[in-house]
């Protein structure tokens, strides 16, 4: 399934600071803990809480959040549908990176375990 041009600007101009509150909650209502999330986000981009801490304060958008990020080589490894979308099957790369987080973030609040949700790593 391909995603539109329309759907992709908007998931770019997205800020990451109006996301991580509904990451946070998602997560924290389900048993799961920031410290897990941050862990989760830190596997996929290479943050540190600080840098997570400091893209929040500043208001990134998803396309400069994952600009900066050092994107885990096993990212790939993440598959499935996500809202509606089959992840491997999204042509936008920055798109597809956005669904790679909400996708990890479905899995920790879903209780799976921290090594199958790290793919290995």
């Amino acid at each position: 399934m391909n995603t539109t041009n329309i759907h992709n600007e908007r998931i770019a101009k997205m800020t990451f600071a109006s996301v991580y509150p509904m990451y946070l909650a998602k997560v924290e209502k389900k048993g799961r803990t920031k410290e897990e999330l941050h862990q989760v986000i830190a596997w996929l981009t290479g943050f540190n809480n600080e840098k997570l801490k400091d893209l929040i304060e500043k208001k990134a958008t998803f396309e400069t959040f994952f600009q900066v990020a050092s994107l885990n080589p096993n990212a790939s490894l993440i598959t499935g549908v996500i809202c509606g979308y089959r992840i491997e099957e999204i042509g936008n790369p920055l798109t597809q990176q956005v669904r790679y987080l909400d996708k990890l973030v479905d899995e920790l609040a879903k209780g799976r375990k921290m090594e199958k949700i790290l793919r290995g790593s």
